[in-house]
């Protein structure tokens, strides 16, 4: 899986992985630690190689810094290339319920409302990175060396591919 931050990767990834009894792996878990302590890059890096290295697996995100790690061994690309508009209200939807109920979203880590407006939150990062991070699916689809992609560019058209 891959896209713009709050498209929905992770339900995405849940709903492929149940179709087909692929193993899924939520990155979340592998990147942070309780207290949102940022797992070190080595690290991850060694934990998303130790996945790549099996048989089947479902990602619902790849970090620039260890992106080669599953770019080399994937069989296809999942991305959702949807319009700001939709991810975006769908992340801020996402991120005002959980700073609000507090549920543990990885390793007992929590949003907060501090978080929410802080230089560092997940609304920041999906400014930040949203336009590289289309780039990124459209070089893959342009290109005829990646691996093989699926756009998807709508709700509709997700369902419609989910259901084929």
């Amino acid at each position: 899986m891959y896209g713009v931050t709050g498209s929905g990767k992770t339900t995405l990834a849940k709903r492929i992985s149940r179709a087909t009894g692929i193993p899924w792996h939520p990155v979340d878990d592998l990147t942070w630690d309780p207290g949102w302590a940022e797992v070190p890059d080595e690290e991850q890096r060694r934990r998303i190689e130790a996945i790549c290295t099996g048989g089947e697996w479902v990602l619902d995100a790849a970090y620039g810094k260890w992106l080669e790690v599953p770019l080399g061994r994937v069989e296809l690309i999942v991305a959702l290339d949807y319009p700001r508009w939709f991810s975006l209200q769908r992340l801020l939807r996402r991120t005002a319920a959980r700073a609000l109920d507090r549920r543990q979203i990885c390793n007992g880590n929590r949003e907060s409302l501090r978080q929410v407006f802080s230089r560092k939150s997940i609304i920041a990062w999906h400014f930040q990175s949203f336009r590289r991070k289309r780039q990124r699916i459209r070089q893959w689809c342009d290109d005829p060396a990646a691996p093989p992609v699926v756009r998807l560019t709508s709700r509709r058209q997700t369902e419609s591919w989910l259901g084929g």
